[in-house]
């Protein structure tokens, strides 16, 4: 399975989900504080959204998601051979999962390229790394406050919109 990923800045979260609800017919697969996923099986895309006010409607980064890691070490080397660099990064845990993933570097207007494969879920948006989190540029709340993002709430699972019970970094860049 590979699909496209989409990660789009929203201003108002309830107001995108309820949106793209209506629009692809289906639920989000991931909902928790400023963040959503769909994964909508037709058109194959991986909608992402993250709620950073005042960016709404620019695009956050994109990304190809792939079944396993043999695909993820497979596609960078087919890059590597097309002489694009790239900056791997294995067990991260970023956007609420734990992922082996590699960003393409070089693009030539400035966009952010990730082939990725998720793991497992996570209950945090980065978990333990938070040398990945300080990594990616100035950490920021996922409402843009330049804060922590607050999770409340206890537990949560994929697809119950339930929310983690801990306070963690998250960046407006480079991260699903």
């Amino acid at each position: 399975m590979s699909r496209i990923q989409l990660a789009l800045n929203v201003d108002d979260l309830a107001e995108s989900v309820a949106f793209y609800r209506k629009l692809f017919g289906a639920e989000p697969a991931k909902l928790r504080p400023g963040y959503a996923n769909f994964a909508i099986a037709e058109p194959p895309l991986k909608l992402i959204l993250m709620e950073n006010p005042g960016q709404g409607g620019s695009v956050n980064h994109l990304g190809v998601e792939v079944a396993d890691t043999g695909a993820v070490d497979a596609e960078r080397a087919r890059l590597a051979a097309a002489g694009l660099a790239s900056d791997e990064e294995r067990e991260t845990t970023c956007c609420y999962a734990r992922q082996n993933k590699f960003w393409v570097e070089g693009a030539p207007n400035g966009e952010m390229w990730e082939v990725y494969t998720v793991l497992e879920d996570s209950p945090t948006f980065y978990g333990d790394d938070t040398e990945a989190a300080a990594r990616w540029g100035q950490t920021v709340g996922l409402h843009g406050t330049g804060a922590t993002a607050g999770t409340g709430g206890t537990g949560g699972t994929e697809g119950t919109g339930g929310t983690g019970g801990t306070q963690e970094p998250a960046t407006a860049s480079r991260c699903c």
